[in-house]
């Protein structure tokens, strides 16, 4: 029994850890090993150390023997919502306003990762890796002028990866690799229907919150090619699969520990049709999108040494995703649906290195990274998500030849970020308004060949 517990504690930790804040477009996570000094150009191409497992297995063939590889990445995140004449859901004049711009959603939040490779020998090598790749955290002061729609938003992975690659000559690797995904997601807000009558009175629903938590595990894939074109030139290209989720959870109400906020929601929870029981369970399926990856790196001299990349990222998987009650007397029906209605990006990055002395290296790069929201009126309050420009600097120190430190740091520049969330038709009312929305993130990654 203690080894069944302790084995079902295990993924929970880990999703704990491995909980993020959304630093690429969408609530994908880019924190996956080394490279944030060049913005993650040449990621499918450089395969400088073991963390090329998630960015292309292939390139484990340019590896030594054996190496490991991991770091920490600190991402905080910036969004402060500046209102334009919202307007708040159908509520009671009895309950608590909800005024307020929520002050900033956004968080620090440490993304780690992990990565092992193993030459078999000279031409087949084997590894694993541990990362998230998927993340968002939103957290407003409440109550907000959009509370209804959310308060607080958090979606957490864990991805474990493991992969072989094999040279098919000097000139030509492949590789591939299988993922188990494990998802977790909360989200609360306010209940926004109007004022209930009972047989005692009328009670004001401001004070309960909904919460909803669902999970789920599933499986996908990735495979990739490295291309040696020249001594200086190498080419990489990668797939990850799309992965499907079938989750499952429940949806509670929450009184603020006040007599009526509590009266409310166990009236709410007993006899009204709108929620259907004090813990109604739902179901909500969601397909996290796959993403092709074409790199390049070319050293230009003794010194400098250019990376590209290309990356291209299926988002439009993400269309509405419908919360379906699967218990109480609304079974079968729809709790709620998250109007997502996604595009598919791209991503453009460019790097350089600069070889000091055998030892110290100084990085750089730009990217650019496109937000698969369409407009103002798809935006949602738990993902206010924009455009983004990266700028980053880095250096590589390697203390000994088995020893590499990477040190980074990026500054993501976002536009103005407008949003008109109209959901007054299901109680819960427009958001309007724009955001003023940053990121900064600091990464270490250490690599060792043994």
């Amino acid at each position: 029994m203690a080894r069944q517990i302790t084995m079902k504690l295990i993924p929970a930790l880990f999703l704990v850890v491995f909980s993020g804040a959304a630093s690429a477009s969408g609530f994908q996570l880019l924190e996956q090993g080394s490279g944030l000094g060049n913005a993650f150009a040449g990621s499918a191409a450089k395969a400088n150390d073991a963390s090329t497992i998630f960015w292309n297995p292939a390139g484990m063939t340019q590896l030594q023997a054996r190496e490991v590889s991991g770091g920490l990445t600190a991402v905080r995140p910036s969004f402060k919502f500046n209102d334009k004449g919202s307007q708040v859901g159908v509520f009671s004049a009895g309950g608590p306003a909800l005024a307020g711009d929520g002050g900033d959603a956004g968080s620090w939040a440490v993304i780690p990762n992990g990565y092992l490779s193993w030459a078999l020998n000279k031409d087949l090598y084997i590894g694993v890796g541990i990362g998230a790749p998927f993340g968002n955290a939103t957290k407003y002061d409440k109550p907000w002028r959009g509370s209804a729609q959310s308060d607080e938003f958090d979606i957490e992975t864990i991805n474990i990866n493991p992969s072989i690659a094999y040279r098919v000559n000097e000139k030509v690797s492949l590789g591939a690799g299988f993922s188990w995904q494990k998802i977790n997601a909360d989200y609360y807000r306010q209940v926004a229907v109007g004022p209930l009558p009972t047989p005692v009175g009328t009670l004001a629903l401001p004070q309960v919150r909904s919460h909803m938590s669902i999970s789920d595990d599933a499986w996908g894939w990735n495979i990739g090619a490295l291309f040696t074109v020249s001594p200086s030139t190498k080419v990489g290209l990668s797939y990850r699969s799309t992965v499907q989720f079938h989750t499952d959870g429940t949806v509670k109400l929450q009184g603020d520990g006040t007599t009526a906020g509590n009266a409310t929601a166990a009236v709410l929870s007993s006899s009204n049709p709108v929620v259907g029981g004090r813990a109604s369970d739902v179901k909500a399926d969601l397909k996290v999108p796959d993403t092709f990856i074409a790199s390049v790196t070319q050293q230009l001299s003794d010194r400098w040494e250019m990376l590209g990349d290309v990356s291209w990222t299926g988002w439009s998987s993400i269309q509405n995703v419908d919360i379906i009650r699967t218990s109480g007397v609304q079974d079968g029906k729809s709790a709620q649906v998250l109007k997502a209605k996604f595009d598919d990006t791209w991503r453009v990055a460019l790097g350089a290195n600069y070889k000091y002395t055998d030892a110290i290296k100084f990085m750089f790069g730009i990217a650019y990274d496109q937000t698969p929201v369409k407009n103002s009126t798809t935006r949602l309050t738990s993902l206010p998500d924009n455009d983004r420009t990266w700028f980053t600097v880095g250096t590589q120190w390697k203390p000994a030849k088995e020893q590499t430190l990477e040190l980074g740091a990026a500054y993501l520049y976002i536009p103005k970020t407008k949003i008109n969330q109209n959901e007054t038709a299901e109680g819960r009312g427009t958001v309007y308004g724009d955001y003023d929305s940053s990121v900064w993130i600091l990464g270490a990654q250490y690599s060792l060949a043994f």
